[in-house]
């Protein structure tokens, strides 16, 4: 079994409004030191083994749902996990 981290963004060519509101709100309240904020998504799965790598599980998974491949990218992480 593994335990797969999943990190989506914005692609840095996309504007993303929700940054610049959170940008916004972070100087309103004198933090003015913050210069640039993105908002993406985080996931966990737990994915079992099989007869394909997890790699390709993985990847497929986060072009079909996870990700919008037009204006996201992303990345993960694998690590083996012990089943519970």
């Amino acid at each position: 079994m593994f335990k797969v981290k999943v990190y989506v963004t914005l692609r840095e060519s996309v504007l993303d409004p929700q940054g610049t509101a959170v940008m916004h709100s972070l100087h309103a309240m004198n933090y003015k030191e913050v210069s640039d904020v993105r908002i993406g998504k985080y996931m966990e799965l737990m994915v079992e083994k099989s007869d394909r790598p997890v790699e390709d599980v993985v990847k497929e998974v986060c072009d079909r749902l996870l990700a919008n491949p037009v204006i996201e990218d992303y990345r993960f992480e694998i690590e083996e996990a012990v089943a519970q």
